[in-house]
C-alpha cells in the first residue's frame, strides 16, 4: 500500500514545483508560448532559446518566491501622517 507525506506548511500557502499559484501560472504561460514558438518556427536555434528561456524564468520566480520582500509594495503610506510642515533646514524652527 502507498504511504503520503503529510503537508505541514498549509499556512505558508499552495505550492506547484516550489511556486505560488500566481507564479507557477506565469511559467506555465511562458511554458506554452514556447511550445507555439517552437511549432511555427521550424528551428533547433528555437527549441534551444525556449528551453534557456524556461529555465532562467523558473530560477527567478523561484528566487522571487523565496524572497518576499522583493516584490513587497504593501508599504505605500508612511508610518505617521502629519499636518506639520517638513522643513529642510535643521536649524530653522517652524
Amino acid at each position: 500500500m502507498r504511504t503520503y507525506k503529510i503537508y505541514k506548511d498549509i499556512r505558508k500557502g499552495a505550492r506547484i514545483w516550489g511556486l505560488p499559484i500566481s507564479l507557477f501560472a506565469f511559467m506555465m504561460l511562458s511554458i506554452l508560448a514556447s511550445l507555439l514558438i517552437i511549432i511555427f518556427s521550424f528551428s533547433l536555434m528555437a527549441i534551444i532559446l525556449a528551453m534557456v528561456w524556461n529555465c532562467c524564468w523558473y530560477v527567478g520566480l523561484t528566487k522571487i518566491a523565496s524572497n518576499k520582500y522583493l516584490l513587497d509594495f504593501s508599504k505605500t503610506f508612511p508610518n505617521c501622517i502629519s499636518n506639520k510642515p517638513d522643513n529642510l533646514l535643521n536649524h530653522v524652527d517652524p
